[in-house]
């Protein structure tokens, strides 16, 4: 691992106002991604995930409880990226990614 040595440790507050270099990353391929920020960044730095689809569902056990859980790749982020997300959760919120052979529907 390498370290910056000309880092400088700086606390940043609510409200202060800084200045991000994005550089040129033209024919370089860095984190699965090229070129400059993709992201659609709101007015007060947030931006929003919209999943795009469920890799896989697994029951995980604790105790006596039993939760079920989906992998979500996300819009934003490659597969390695994907999360593992309560089931119930997503289904209220995504009704519509809860389709194909790992939820007993046949159809893709």
């Amino acid at each position: 691992m390498y370290a910056d040595l000309k880092r400088k440790d700086i606390e940043f507050h609510i409200g202060d106002k800084v200045f991000l270099k994005v550089s040129s990353l033209k024919k370089i391929l860095r984190f699965g991604r090229k070129g400059k920020l993709k992201i659609k960044i709101q007015p007060d730095m947030t931006y929003n995930e919209e999943p795009i689809r469920i890799l896989s569902r697994e029951i995980k056990g604790l105790r006596n409880k039993r939760t079920a859980l989906v992998k979500v790749l996300w819009q934003q982020h490659g597969v390695e990226e994907a999360t593992w997300e309560p089931e119930e959760a997503m289904r209220k919120k995504y009704p519509n990614l809860f389709t194909g052979k790992i939820f007993g529907d046949e159809n893709p």
